[in-house]
């Protein structure tokens, strides 16, 4: 388990979330609501994680939506700080570009 993603659920759980203006906008574009990506963080599977990155540790991560479809969710926490979990980016995956899990790139 990614600790990224461990510190995401615990804020998300103490509704500590902030979306940034960037993830609204990829929420907008795919249809996908906010209270999807909320309620699916608890049985998020990490793809790929990036405890180092230089804004802040954050976790690409796979969700689903209330109908179980895909979605890719790009989960922060601001560098020196220890809330809120933000949304950095969030979108319903290619299936061209990923394995049919949705958990491995292709290209």
């Amino acid at each position: 388990m990614s600790h990224t993603l461990q510190l995401v659920q615990e804020l998300v759980a103490r509704q500590e979330v902030k979306v940034s203006a960037h993830g609204y906008d990829e929420l907008a574009a795919d249809g996908i609501l906010i209270k999807d990506i909320l309620a699916g963080v608890q049985d998020a599977m990490v793809v790929e994680d990036y405890p180092d990155y230089f804004r802040g540790p954050c976790v690409l991560v796979l969700q689903r939506d209330q109908r179980g479809q895909p979605i890719h969710v790009v989960w922060g926490i601001p560098r020196y700080a220890s809330s809120p979990a933000v949304v950095v980016t969030a979108y319903r995956p290619d299936p061209a570009q990923w394995t049919s899990d949705f958990l491995r790139r292709t290209v």
